[in-house]
C-alpha cells in the first residue's frame, strides 16, 4: 500500500507549486509593469522585455542536439508576427502603456474580461456559438465591465481606451488556434515574442520614445522590475503554464484568469496604496463570475473533443 501511494506524492507537490507560481507571478505582473515604467518608456521596455525573452526562449528549444527540434518556417513566422502584434503589440503594449494613467488593479480587471471578449467573437473564427452558460457569462461580464468604466473624476479617457487591450488579446488567441504554427507552444509562444516584441519597437520608435532614453535615469527599482518581468513574468510563468497544460485539466489551469486579478488588485492596495472602491469591487466580482461561467461552459466543450491550446491564450501582462 505504502509504495503504491508514494509516486503521487511528487506529481501533486509539482501540480501545486507550478499553479502558485502561475497565480502569483502573473498576478503581480501588473506590479512590476507599473514600476519599470516608473523610469522606463513603456513601449521600448516592453519590446526590450519580449525580443530578450524570446530569443532565450527559441534559443533553448532549437538548441542543436534537442530531440524533437523543429525546423522554422516562413509561414510560421508570418502567424508568429500577426500573432504578436494582436497579442504583445496590441495586447500587452496597450497594458503597458495604460499603466501610466489608470491604476494596476482597474488594469487587472479590465484584461479579465479576455475570455468573454474570445466567447463572443468565436463564432467570426469557425468556433462554436455561445451557449446558455456562456451567454449568461456574457451578459454579466459586460455589466460589471461598463460598471469599471462607469466615468468618475478620477478617470481619463484613457481609462475607456485600455479597453482595446483585452479586445486585441481574445481576437489575437482565436486567430492562433488555427494559425500555422510550431508543434511545441514554447517554440511558437518564443516567436511570437520576438516577433510582438520587434513590433513595440517599431511603436517605441515612431511614439518618440528612443529620444528620451536615458539610462542613468532608470532607477534600481526599475531595473529590477525589468529583470522580474523577463525571468518571471515571461519565462517561468509560461514554462509552468505549459507543464500544467500537459498534466491537470483545462478547465483547471483556467482558474488563473479569476485568481490573477484578485492577486493583483491586492498587490496594487499594499505597494502602491490604490484605492478599492465599492464600485470596484462589484464590478470585479461581476467579472470574475462571468469568467467562471465562460471558462466553465468551455471546460465542458473541450471534454468532448481535444484541441491544441497556445499558453498565451488568456495571458495579457
Amino acid at each position: 500500500m505504502g509504495s503504491s501511494v508514494q509516486p503521487s506524492r511528487p506529481a501533486a507537490l509539482r501540480v501545486v507549486v507550478a499553479f502558485a507560481l502561475v497565480y502569483v507571478i502573473w498576478g503581480s505582473t501588473y506590479l512590476t509593469i507599473h514600476l519599470s515604467i516608473e523610469s522606463m518608456p513603456p513601449f521600448l521596455m516592453a519590446a526590450a522585455r519580449f525580443v530578450l525573452a524570446g530569443l532565450l526562449v527559441l534559443a533553448w528549444q532549437l538548441r542543436p542536439g534537442r530531440p524533437g527540434r523543429e525546423r522554422l518556417t516562413w509561414q510560421q513566422w508570418r502567424s508568429a508576427a500577426i500573432i504578436g502584434a494582436c497579442l504583445l503589440l496590441g495586447g500587452n503594449g496597450i497594458v503597458t502603456w495604460g499603466e501610466q494613467y489608470v491604476g494596476t488593479g482597474y488594469m487587472s480587471l479590465i484584461v479579465a474580461t479576455v475570455p468573454l471578449w474570445m466567447a463572443l467573437f468565436a463564432p467570426l473564427y469557425g468556433g462554436r456559438r455561445v451557449g446558455p452558460l456562456a451567454a449568461t457569462g456574457v451578459a454579466v461580464g459586460l455589466a460589471g465591465t461598463g460598471l469599471l468604466l462607469h466615468p468618475s473624476g478620477a478617470f481619463h479617457w484613457q481609462s475607456v481606451a485600455v479597453i482595446a487591450s483585452p479586445l486585441l488579446w481574445a481576437n489575437g488567441s482565436l486567430y492562433a488556434q488555427r494559425a500555422a504554427l510550431p508543434r511545441s507552444a514554447l517554440t511558437a509562444t518564443g516567436m511570437e515574442m520576438v516577433a510582438g516584441g520587434l513590433l513595440l519597437g517599431v511603436a517605441s520608435a515612431a511614439g518618440g520614445e528612443l529620444g528620451h532614453v536615458h539610462l542613468g535615469a532608470v532607477t534600481l527599482t526599475s531595473w529590477l522590475a525589468f529583470g522580474y518581468l523577463i525571468v518571471f513574468g515571461s519565462l517561468v510563468g509560461y514554462t509552468a503554464y505549459v507543464w500544467l497544460l500537459s498534466n491537470v485539466s483545462i478547465t483547471a489551469v483556467s482558474t488563473y484568469a479569476y485568481v490573477n486579478p484578485l492577486v493583483a488588485v491586492l498587490l496594487g492596495a499594499l505597494f502602491l496604496g490604490e484605492q478599492i472602491t465599492g464600485i470596484t469591487l462589484i464590478a470585479g466580482a461581476l467579472i470574475i463570475v462571468a469568467v467562471a461561467a465562460i471558462l466553465t461552459s468551455r471546460g465542458r466543450a473541450a471534454q468532448q473533443r481535444r484541441y491544441r491550446t497556445q499558453p498565451q491564450v488568456t495571458k495579457v501582462a
